[in-house]
């Protein structure tokens, strides 16, 4: 007569450590507030860029009251407020442009809007990078979602 083996457990699985739980957290907090940054403050412009591209124009009145760039190797990161007193009043909107480009020194831009909505100002720079713009932020968007999933999985394993 034939007996069966007792069935064999399978070995416990192995403990995470603490640091492997922090590691995954925090890189969960840091990708996913990168993510919503660059959907709160660089998306809208980026499809307003797109609404104006075709009627935009010079603004005369117009003026950059604030405004800025950094670099990172070959990525710049420019933010800069705009204004302008027109006959229904005075507008003021804040941009974030984020492109790749190889350029050293500075940037010059002049204001521009489309007179139909000039409250949608923006510049002849964020016009003449809106591809590149477009590009960079799709490549961004696709790379940081996927290490924020990555993170989350990385936290719900074990």
């Amino acid at each position: 007569m034939q007996t069966n083996p007792a069935p064999v457990a399978p070995p416990p699985a192995p403990r995470r450590s603490w640091g492997d739980v922090l590691k995954s957290l925090l890189g969960l907090l840091m990708f996913g507030g990168l993510t919503i940054a660059l959907g709160v403050y660089t998306l809208p412009n980026l499809v307003s860029d797109w609404q104006v591209r075709g009627s935009a124009m010079p603004y005369a009145d117009a003026r950059v009251t604030q405004g800025s760039c950094s670099s990172k190797v070959f990525v710049h990161i420019c933010n800069a407020t705009l204004s302008v007193q027109s006959k229904s009043g005075r507008y003021t909107r804040e941009v974030n442009y984020v492109f790749a480009d190889f350029h050293t020194g500075a940037y010059t831009v002049a204001v521009m809007a489309d007179p139909a909505r000039p409250e949608m100002l923006t510049t002849d720079l964020a016009l003449d990078t809106l591809w590149n713009r477009t590009v960079t932020a799709a490549v961004a968007g696709l790379l940081l979602v996927g290490l924020t999933l990555g993170s989350l999985l990385g936290l719900l394993r074990g």
